[in-house]
């Protein structure tokens, strides 16, 4: 469990420095330049996700449930999940009509996924971590909201509605092959109900 834990603090911890300290980043990258902030930020990043990933292996093998989620919540979480990934999609791409109305859609995936896997998953390590991404992207549409009203924040601009095409085709594929096999060869749980 403390792998996890230290896995989700520098994982999340690192996305969340322009929040916490909103001059650090300008203050290293004034000191040491762009590309080395990049390649020290992204090799924090990759080491809180191995720990992270690792982490919650370990815990997911000796934790016990905290709740049994009845077979229902199951086949909501399934469904959240279909705007989870048109979302997540739509952050990758051009600004279409989803990605103005949402703002921030990768955060807004996020959110979505989190909440939708604590209805359906009652494991500690589970709760910690799904509880752990929510409340990240809670601060962060929180803090990006204050940048907002402040000027700070970037919002999509529409390019064009093709890009609503795009993300919701792609996103329908990405979820269609996550619960056909991808998401327990990578999970090693299948997400489909029992019933």
């Amino acid at each position: 469990m403390t792998l996890l834990i230290l896995g989700i603090l520098i994982f999340l911890g690192s996305h969340l420095v322009h929040v916490v300290a909103p001059g650090f980043r300008t203050a290293v990258i004034a000191r040491i330049g762009v590309g080395p902030w990049r390649g020290l930020y992204s090799l924090v990043s990759l080491a809180g996700l191995a720990l992270l990933v690792y982490g919650f292996g370990e815990a997911r093998a000796v934790t016990g449930m905290l709740y049994n989620p009845p077979v229902g919540l199951k086949h909501l979480t399934l469904l959240l999940m279909v705007p989870a990934m048109i979302c997540l999609v739509a952050g990758f791409l051009p600004a279409g009509r989803i990605a103005v109305a949402v703002k921030h859609p990768q955060v807004l995936a996020v959110k979505i996924w989190a909440l939708a896997h604590l209805l359906s998953n009652g494991e500690t390590a589970s709760v910690i971590l799904f509880v752990a991404f929510l409340a990240w992207g809670v601060i962060l549409r929180i803090s990006l909201k204050r940048r907002e009203r402040r000027g700070e924040a970037v919002l999509p601009v529409f390019k064009s509605s093709r890009y609503d095409t795009y993300a919701i085709v792609i996103g329908l594929l990405l979820y269609a092959l996550m619960v056909w096999r991808l998401h327990e060869w990578l999970i090693g749980v299948s997400p489909l109900p029992m019933s």
